[in-house]
């Protein structure tokens, strides 16, 4: 199982760190890079020649126009998930809205704006249907949440 990150830009890793520490604490092998729709569109073109046979689910972090998850979405048949950057005076709405706003045919996945981890928990999610071992690690990880969520609620009740 194997997920791929590409960023627009290095300088959104401190967005999708996140994202890397879910799929490594899940166990799933990554490869991140950082190129962009605009600046390295024969690059990207390359890696995804090379790689696609080899990925699960592409997770795609991009600001402002943020056409790179549409751009990997058209040349590929594997899911796309797309994570919103704020980037911009827009607050990462102009980026979220260019995401959301696929063609037909052309489908991608959004989550929230800075929204990489639950980028990667998706993405866990979708390969679950096919990886048995990753199922009971994200069956496990729904169930720890909710221990701590009722815990919290547990802690909260004794003030009152």
């Amino acid at each position: 199982m194997k997920v791929a990150i590409v960023m627009g830009s290095v300088s959104d890793f401190d967005k999708v760190k996140d994202a890397c520490e879910f799929l490594n604490k899940m166990e799933v092998d990554f490869e991140i890079r950082a190129l962009s729709a605009h600046r390295t569109a024969r690059e990207l073109e390359l890696f995804m020649e090379e790689n696609d046979r080899h990925i699960d689910v592409y997770i795609a972090a991009a600001g402002k126009a943020a056409h790179l998850p549409g751009v990997i979405a058209s040349k590929t048949c594997k899911p796309v998930i797309g994570i919103p950057i704020k980037s911009s005076a827009l607050e990462g709405m102009d980026a979220l809205l260019s995401i959301v706003q696929m063609p037909p045919g052309v489908p991608v996945a959004t989550v929230a704006i800075n929204g990489s981890k639950n980028a990667a928990i998706l993405a866990c999610q979708m390969m679950s249907l096919k990886y048995d071992e990753l199922s009971e690690k994200m069956v496990a990880f729904k169930k720890n949440m909710e221990e701590e969520t009722l815990e919290k609620e547990r802690e909260f009740l004794k003030n009152f």
